[in-house]
C-alpha cells in the first residue's frame, strides 16, 4: 500500500483534480496536472491499484430529486469487545439506509447518518437494528433541518501541511 510520504506533487495533483472533476479523459487529466497524457495515465493507474481512489461519484442533490431526511444517530454499544464492535459493524455493512458510519472515541461508539424517505422508514430501520441485537446500549438521534457544508476535504492542502 501506497503511503502519503510516498507521492509526489504529480501525484497529489491528479487526486486534487479527479477530486474535484471526477473520471476525466487522459489529454483532460494531463492537461489539468501538467504532465504528458502516458505519464498521466501511468500514475493515475498507479494510484488506483494504491487503493487511493476508491470510485468515481456524482454528487447528487438529492433533496431536489425528492423530499428525503437525513438523520444522524449516535450509538454507544454495551460491550466494547472486538467481536461486539465487529459484529456491529459488519451489520451496519449491509444496511443501505446508513450512508456513513464512522467509529468514534469519547461518549459514543459511533456516528451513523442516514438517508430515508420517511421518518417513519427511519424509524423502521432503526427498530431493525435494535431488534437484531448488535449490542446497542444507547443512541441519539438527530433529525437534520438544512445541510450547510459538505465537501470533501481539499487533498493538496492536506498533503501540504503534512510535510511542514
Amino acid at each position: 500500500m501506497m503511503v502519503g510520504a510516498a507521492l509526489d506533487a504529480a501525484d497529489i495533483r491528479i487526486l486534487s483534480a479527479i477530486q474535484q472533476h471526477g473520471r476525466l479523459s487522459k489529454a483532460r487529466l494531463a492537461e489539468r496536472v501538467n504532465l504528458s497524457p502516458t505519464p498521466c495515465w501511468t500514475r493515475l493507474t498507479r494510484l488506483e491499484r494504491a487503493g487511493l481512489i476508491r470510485g468515481y461519484h456524482a454528487d447528487i442533490a438529492l433533496a431536489r430529486l425528492a423530499d428525503v431526511f437525513t438523520i444522524v444517530v449516535t450509538v454507544s454499544l454495551g460491550n466494547h469487545s472486538k467481536r461486539s464492535q465487529e459484529r456491529f459493524e459488519q451489520h451496519i455493512q449491509q444496511c443501505d439506509e446508513v450512508v456513513e458510519c464512522i467509529a468514534t472515541g469519547g461518549g459514543m461508539d459511533y456516528v451513523l447518518k442516514f438517508v430515508s424517505p420517511s421518518l417513519a422508514a427511519f424509524q423502521q430501520t432503526m427498530d431493525g437494528l435494535l431488534t437484531a441485537e448488535l449490542g446497542i446500549d444507547r443512541y441519539m438521534t438527530y433529525i437534520a433541518t438544512r445541510e450547510i457544508k459538505s465537501i470533501q476535504p481539499d487533498v493538496a492542502r492536506l498533503f501540504d501541511a503534512r510535510r511542514r
